[in-house]
Protein backbone atom coordinates (compact mmCIF):
# COMPACT_ATOMS: atom_id res chain seq x y z
CA UNK A 1 0.00 0.00 0.00
CA UNK A 2 2.19 2.42 1.64
CA UNK A 3 4.95 1.75 -2.20
CA UNK A 4 2.09 2.04 -4.25
CA UNK A 5 0.62 5.14 -2.92
CA UNK A 6 4.14 6.70 -3.24
CA UNK A 7 4.51 5.54 -6.96
CA UNK A 8 0.88 7.03 -7.35
CA UNK A 9 1.68 10.73 -6.23
CA UNK A 10 5.48 10.22 -8.08
CA UNK A 11 3.62 9.11 -11.40
CA UNK A 12 1.05 13.05 -11.14
CA UNK A 13 4.02 15.09 -11.53
CA UNK A 14 3.18 15.48 -15.35
CA UNK A 15 -0.40 16.65 -14.02
CA UNK A 16 0.10 20.73 -14.74
CA UNK A 17 -1.78 21.07 -11.35
CA UNK A 18 -0.66 18.65 -8.95
CA UNK A 19 3.12 20.18 -11.09
CA UNK A 20 2.12 24.22 -9.98
CA UNK A 21 1.77 23.27 -6.04
CA UNK A 22 5.00 21.35 -6.26
CA UNK A 23 6.72 23.90 -7.35
CA UNK A 24 5.10 26.67 -5.42
CA UNK A 25 6.22 23.67 -2.33
CA UNK A 26 9.53 23.70 -3.15
CA UNK A 27 10.09 27.22 -3.37
CA UNK A 28 8.38 27.52 -0.04
CA UNK A 29 11.00 24.76 1.22
CA UNK A 30 13.98 26.37 -0.12
CA UNK A 31 13.51 29.48 1.31
CA UNK A 32 11.81 28.05 4.71
CA UNK A 33 15.28 26.31 4.77
CA UNK A 34 17.63 29.26 4.18
CA UNK A 35 15.91 30.86 6.66
CA UNK A 36 15.90 28.58 9.26
CA UNK A 37 19.70 27.65 8.27
CA UNK A 38 20.69 31.71 8.54
CA UNK A 39 18.98 31.39 11.86
CA UNK A 40 21.23 28.21 13.29
CA UNK A 41 24.36 30.01 10.92
CA UNK A 42 24.17 33.15 12.45
CA UNK A 43 23.58 32.07 16.14
CA UNK A 44 26.44 29.49 16.06
CA UNK A 45 28.95 32.63 14.52
CA UNK A 46 27.72 34.84 17.48
CA UNK A 47 28.51 32.23 19.94
CA UNK A 48 31.83 31.44 18.88
CA UNK A 49 33.22 34.59 17.42
CA UNK A 50 32.86 36.15 13.67
CA UNK A 51 33.82 33.23 11.95
CA UNK A 52 33.38 29.49 12.31
CA UNK A 53 35.94 26.81 10.72
CA UNK A 54 34.56 23.84 9.33
CA UNK A 55 36.17 20.18 8.35
CA UNK A 56 37.15 20.54 4.30
CA UNK A 57 35.84 23.98 4.05
CA UNK A 58 37.53 26.16 6.20
CA UNK A 59 36.82 29.91 7.61
CA UNK A 60 33.57 30.94 6.95
CA UNK A 61 31.90 34.37 7.71
CA UNK A 62 28.57 35.13 8.64
CA UNK A 63 28.29 38.42 6.55
CA UNK A 64 30.47 37.69 3.70
CA UNK A 65 30.09 34.33 3.17
CA UNK A 66 26.31 33.28 4.13
CA UNK A 67 26.18 32.91 0.26
CA UNK A 68 29.53 31.45 -0.48
CA UNK A 69 31.03 27.52 -1.02
CA UNK A 70 31.14 27.14 2.55
CA UNK A 71 27.65 28.38 3.52
CA UNK A 72 26.05 26.56 0.64
CA UNK A 73 27.94 23.07 1.91
CA UNK A 74 26.80 23.92 5.74
CA UNK A 75 23.07 24.35 4.44
CA UNK A 76 23.24 20.96 2.64
CA UNK A 77 24.69 19.10 5.52
CA UNK A 78 21.93 21.37 8.31
CA UNK A 79 19.44 20.23 6.01
CA UNK A 80 19.41 16.56 7.02
CA UNK A 81 17.96 18.25 10.43
CA UNK A 82 16.39 20.77 9.30
CA UNK A 83 13.98 19.52 6.70
CA UNK A 84 11.67 17.36 9.70
CA UNK A 85 10.35 20.88 10.97
CA UNK A 86 10.55 22.10 7.96
CA UNK A 87 8.14 19.36 6.22
CA UNK A 88 5.86 19.96 8.97
CA UNK A 89 5.71 23.36 8.66
CA UNK A 90 5.02 22.71 4.50
CA UNK A 91 2.08 20.44 5.46
CA UNK A 92 -0.28 22.53 6.67
CA UNK A 93 -0.43 25.14 3.85
CA UNK A 94 -0.25 23.49 1.18
CA UNK A 95 -2.01 20.14 2.09
CA UNK A 96 -5.88 21.06 1.09
CA UNK A 97 -3.85 22.35 -2.55
CA UNK A 98 -2.13 19.12 -2.90
CA UNK A 99 -5.15 16.58 -1.94
CA UNK A 100 -7.42 18.26 -4.26
CA UNK A 101 -5.07 17.76 -7.14
CA UNK A 102 -5.17 13.96 -5.89
CA UNK A 103 -8.27 13.64 -5.62
CA UNK A 104 -9.05 15.21 -9.04
CA UNK A 105 -7.20 12.66 -11.20
CA UNK A 106 -7.50 9.38 -8.99
CA UNK A 107 -11.04 10.01 -6.76
CA UNK A 108 -13.16 12.07 -9.08
CA UNK A 109 -15.84 10.68 -7.97
CA UNK A 110 -15.96 12.30 -4.31
CA UNK A 111 -17.38 15.87 -3.82
CA UNK A 112 -15.06 18.71 -3.30
CA UNK A 113 -13.67 18.34 0.66
CA UNK A 114 -14.47 21.81 2.79
CA UNK A 115 -11.36 23.83 2.23
CA UNK A 116 -9.30 24.64 5.83
CA UNK A 117 -9.10 28.32 6.51
CA UNK A 118 -6.19 29.54 6.22
CA UNK A 119 -5.40 30.75 10.22
CA UNK A 120 -6.63 26.99 11.21
CA UNK A 121 -4.10 25.61 8.59
CA UNK A 122 -1.04 28.26 10.49
CA UNK A 123 -2.18 27.05 13.84
CA UNK A 124 -2.29 23.40 12.93
CA UNK A 125 1.25 24.09 11.22
CA UNK A 126 2.56 25.71 14.81
CA UNK A 127 1.02 23.03 16.80
CA UNK A 128 2.70 20.32 14.79
CA UNK A 129 5.55 21.75 14.31
CA UNK A 130 6.30 23.10 18.17
CA UNK A 131 5.39 18.99 19.12
CA UNK A 132 8.10 17.92 17.04
CA UNK A 133 10.63 20.66 17.77
CA UNK A 134 10.21 19.81 21.39
CA UNK A 135 10.51 15.78 20.65
CA UNK A 136 13.70 16.27 19.25
CA UNK A 137 14.85 18.53 21.61
CA UNK A 138 14.38 15.90 24.02
CA UNK A 139 15.74 13.39 22.05
CA UNK A 140 19.06 15.15 21.74
CA UNK A 141 20.46 13.45 24.25
CA UNK A 142 19.36 9.79 23.18
CA UNK A 143 21.14 10.80 19.66
CA UNK A 144 23.91 11.98 20.94
CA UNK A 145 24.42 8.59 23.41
CA UNK A 146 23.72 6.25 20.83
CA UNK A 147 25.95 7.64 18.47
CA UNK A 148 25.14 5.72 14.68
CA UNK A 149 21.94 4.36 16.34
CA UNK A 150 21.00 7.50 16.92
CA UNK A 151 20.13 7.74 13.06
CA UNK A 152 17.46 4.96 13.59
CA UNK A 153 15.61 6.54 16.61
CA UNK A 154 15.70 9.65 14.61
CA UNK A 155 13.94 8.15 11.87
CA UNK A 156 11.72 6.46 14.23
CA UNK A 157 10.70 9.65 16.05
CA UNK A 158 10.02 11.83 13.62
CA UNK A 159 8.40 9.21 11.39
CA UNK A 160 5.52 8.16 14.01
CA UNK A 161 5.67 12.50 14.50
CA UNK A 162 5.21 13.02 10.35
CA UNK A 163 3.01 10.44 9.88
CA UNK A 164 0.52 11.55 12.35
CA UNK A 165 0.50 14.74 11.56
CA UNK A 166 0.23 14.17 7.60
CA UNK A 167 -2.34 11.80 8.17
CA UNK A 168 -4.83 13.41 10.26
CA UNK A 169 -4.85 16.56 8.18
CA UNK A 170 -5.55 14.65 5.09
CA UNK A 171 -8.03 12.25 6.76
CA UNK A 172 -9.72 14.85 9.17
CA UNK A 173 -10.62 16.36 5.52
CA UNK A 174 -13.10 14.32 4.42
CA UNK A 175 -14.27 12.64 8.10
CA UNK A 176 -13.59 14.75 10.41
CA UNK A 177 -11.15 15.28 13.44
CA UNK A 178 -12.53 12.46 15.34
CA UNK A 179 -12.66 10.23 12.26
CA UNK A 180 -9.15 10.78 11.62
CA UNK A 181 -8.23 10.21 15.12
CA UNK A 182 -10.05 6.49 15.07
CA UNK A 183 -8.64 5.86 11.62
CA UNK A 184 -5.43 6.64 12.64
CA UNK A 185 -5.20 4.41 15.82
CA UNK A 186 -6.53 1.77 13.85
CA UNK A 187 -3.55 2.15 11.76
CA UNK A 188 -0.91 3.40 13.51
CA UNK A 189 1.81 1.09 12.46
CA UNK A 190 1.06 1.17 9.12
CA UNK A 191 1.31 5.18 9.54
CA UNK A 192 3.88 5.13 11.34
CA UNK A 193 6.04 2.86 8.41
CA UNK A 194 4.75 5.75 5.96
CA UNK A 195 6.26 8.46 8.26
CA UNK A 196 9.53 6.26 8.73
CA UNK A 197 9.62 6.02 5.03
CA UNK A 198 8.89 9.48 4.42
CA UNK A 199 11.58 10.27 7.03
CA UNK A 200 14.28 9.01 5.34
CA UNK A 201 14.72 10.85 2.23
CA UNK A 202 14.17 13.93 4.36
CA UNK A 203 17.94 13.09 5.70
CA UNK A 204 19.16 13.01 1.80
CA UNK A 205 20.00 16.94 0.89
CA UNK A 206 18.93 18.17 -2.41
CA UNK A 207 16.19 14.84 -2.44
CA UNK A 208 14.65 15.86 0.60
CA UNK A 209 12.84 19.32 -0.90
CA UNK A 210 10.63 17.13 -2.88
CA UNK A 211 9.08 15.12 0.27
CA UNK A 212 7.09 17.65 1.52
CA UNK A 213 4.69 17.54 -1.17
CA UNK A 214 5.27 14.30 -2.37
CA UNK A 215 4.69 12.82 1.31
CA UNK A 216 1.64 15.30 1.22
CA UNK A 217 -0.06 12.97 -1.90
CA UNK A 218 1.25 9.93 -0.61
CA UNK A 219 -0.55 10.03 2.61
CA UNK A 220 -3.74 10.83 0.38
CA UNK A 221 -3.79 7.96 -0.84
CA UNK A 222 -2.63 6.13 1.85
CA UNK A 223 -6.13 7.42 3.64
CA UNK A 224 -8.26 6.82 0.93
CA UNK A 225 -7.12 3.39 0.60
CA UNK A 226 -7.67 2.40 4.31
CA UNK A 227 -10.60 5.02 4.30
CA UNK A 228 -11.97 2.22 1.73
CA UNK A 229 -11.15 -0.90 3.25
CA UNK A 230 -13.41 0.27 6.15
CA UNK A 231 -10.26 1.03 9.07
Amino acid sequence: MIFTAFFRALGQIDDPRFRKVLFLGLGLTIALLVAACAAVFALVTWATGDTLTLPLVGEVTWVGDFLGIGSIIMMLVLSIFLMVPVASAITSLFLDEVADAVEARHYADLPPAPRTPFFDALRDSINYLGVILAANAVAVVLYLIFNIAGIFIFWGLNGYLLGREYFQLSAMRRIGPQGARALRKKNWLTIWAAGVLMAIPLTVPLVNLLIPILGAATFTHIFHALNRQGG
